[in-house]
């Protein structure tokens, strides 16, 4: 269980399921640091002309950070899958359609993503991050890249399961 340190409301103690503070060393996490990593990703992506051009090896080195941080804010995998069912919905109509014709619901998914994070704060985050990726898509690559950050995203969110 984590909660808030009495002294510093941004620094979460970890305590175990007995309810006993576990001790401060290597189990004291700051959650601004989780917010530094979204804030690193939404600076890479403004730097960017077009989402297509973020460089794969630093999307899959960031979506490896923010994964672990979506998860340290307790948001459950279930809720980055439906966003992402939604993204995949918007794929597979790509194969028979422009890029023109699915582009007005690529812009829709950033009012579903604040609609989301308004109700949980646990999605603020992944919100921030996607809804910054969205403003950058405006090819067919644009999307796919932006498929890539979700997946990569989910994928290292669900590896902190596993240990």
């Amino acid at each position: 269980m984590t909660q808030p340190s009495k002294s510093n409301p941004n620094k979460l103690v970890i305590s175990s399921s007995k309810g006993d503070r576990l001790p401060s060393s290597d189990r004291t996490q700051d959650r601004s640091d989780d917010g530094d990593i979204a804030q690193t990703i939404i600076k890479k992506i403004h730097e960017l002309k077009n989402l297509k051009d973020y460089p794969i090896r630093d999307l899959v080195q960031h979506a490896e950070k923010l994964g672990p941080a979506l998860k340290q804010r307790r948001l459950e995998t279930n809720q980055i899958r439906k966003f992402l069912d939604a993204v995949n919905q918007i794929k597979a109509e790509l194969a028979n359609k422009s890029f023109e014709e699915i582009e007005v619901e690529v812009v829709l998914l950033k009012p579903k993503l604040a609609y989301a994070a308004a109700r949980q704060d646990a999605v603020k985050l992944l919100s921030q991050v996607i809804s910054a990726a969205i403003d950058k898509v405006s090819s067919k690559d644009d999307f796919e890249r932006l498929v890539q950050l979700m997946e990569s995203i989910i994928a290292y969110h669900k590896a902190v399961e596993g240990k």
